[in-house]
């Protein structure tokens, strides 16, 4: 992957004139203009390139299409489940044989949003999240309470922070979209004692392990086997995996729904209500990127972030934005914006004006969004020599307006 800062091949033009944001009522909204801009740093969706691993699976796409026709479904899915797991270190998840796959996480979030509402139940939600998921719910006509993030900061108080939440069900985002943040930096106990609340007062435990992969590519975190600890307990449970966050490969992606046996039945009978199956031929290229990863230890995904969050810190070293160190480094970087008098909003808009598009951290706080005036948030996956274009162009605009 070049280095260079004028690196601009595939991007789209410029949209002719600034387009009116305050209409805007979600964050996919913005992501969608924002694939019209010339640096697109919004969606969290992987544009960069193929590593030379990678490329030989692109070359061999024709072979893999004819394979896809000469065996039976079952045995795609069983083998991109083994290779999926054992990639993540899940070898618990990866016997249970109750893994249902979608075409992406918002389908199984869908599927889980059915059965809250078919059982009437409300939800925590963690704040900030993606508001994708607060949308899903709501238009499912589930009732929502904010799970504010920094409840979850000290193992020790987990359990009795949770305790005056009236919901049904709590629903964690871990690693979490947009701030990095992470029960697993406390290795079990964070998730041991919110399983003990979730089991102990007959709570639905909901995971969006979407970002996990990112846990795994920092070796200071890595992952627990979650499945073990959610089985042997007891506790009721739904825990949602995809493959969208982390590979290069046209948003042609894998999500995972994995419940416990005591809901098992009922959540069945919706995702087949929904979706028959996955592309045997999608599941087939796709085993072969996690092979690859397991190969290369994540080092085509975890070089490039690390290499655009460094670019990133950089750019806004001395400016108006402050870093956020996050938990684990995923896909994304979260800045809080210095100036008092500067919303995410304005900050957005002005950005703009020099063809770079970020997310305003307003929607993310989705039952306080003043908190998410304070924030941009900034996607990393991206080529390194367009993201250094973008990240000079930014840099100049940020000193631009304290001057």
């Amino acid at each position: 992957m070049s280095g260079t800062g004028t690196e601009l091949d595939g991007m789209s033009p410029a949209s002719p004139g600034t387009p009116d944001v305050s209409t805007f009522v979600d964050l996919t909204q913005h992501e969608i203009e924002a694939l019209k801009t010339r640096y697109n740093l919004a969606d969290a969706h992987t544009h960069q390139r193929q590593s030379p691993s990678q490329d030989k699976i692109v070359s061999r796409l024709p072979d893999l299409w004819y394979e896809s026709e000469e065996n039976q479904q079952a045995y795609f899915e069983k083998r991109f489940i083994d290779a999926f797991f054992r990639l993540h270190k899940q070898p618990t998840a990866a016997v249970a044989g109750k893994t249902w796959l979608s075409y992406s996480a918002s389908v199984s979030t869908m599927v889980a949003a059915m059965y809250l509402r078919q059982r009437n139940m409300s939800v925590a939600l963690v704040e900030p999240c993606f508001d994708n998921l607060v949308d899903l719910l709501k238009h499912m006509r589930v009732d929502l309470t904010p799970l504010p993030e920094e409840s979850l900061a000290e193992p020790a108080a987990i359990y009795s922070n949770l305790s005056g939440l009236e919901a049904d069900a709590l629903y964690l985002v871990d690693p979490n979209n947009p701030t990095g943040f992470s029960l697993l930096q406390y290795g079990i106990e964070g998730f041991r004692e919110l399983v003990r609340y979730c089991k102990d007062h007959g709570k639905l435990l909901m995971l969006d392990l979407c970002f996990a992969s990112f846990a795994l590519c920092d070796q200071s975190i890595g992952r627990i086997d979650i499945y073990k600890l959610l089985e042997e307990s007891g506790v009721s449970y739904m825990a949602l995996e995809d493959t969208g966050k982390t590979w290069p490969v046209q948003d042609a992606k894998c999500a995972m729904l994995t419940v416990s046996d005591d809901i098992k039945d009922e959540v069945y009978n919706i995702q087949t209500a929904v979706l028959l199956n996955v592309s045997p031929f999608v599941l087939n290229f796709l085993t072969h990127y996690v092979e690859d990863s397991i190969e290369d230890g994540f080092a085509s995904v975890r070089d490039v972030i690390m290499d655009n969050r460094a670019m990133a810190v950089k750019a806004a070293e001395g400016t108006i934005l402050e870093y956020v160190e996050p938990v684990v480094n995923t896909s994304v970087a979260w800045f809080r914006i210095k100036p008092a008098d500067l919303t995410a909003t304005a900050l957005q808009e002005k950005l703009l004006e020099s063809e770079i598009y970020v997310l305003p951290g307003t929607y993310f706080y989705w039952n306080t969004p003043e908190r998410g005036e304070r924030y941009i948030r900034i996607a990393l996956a991206r080529r390194p020599g367009t993201f250094a274009s973008a990240m000079h162009r930014m840099r100049e605009a940020l000193l631009a307006y304290e001057n």
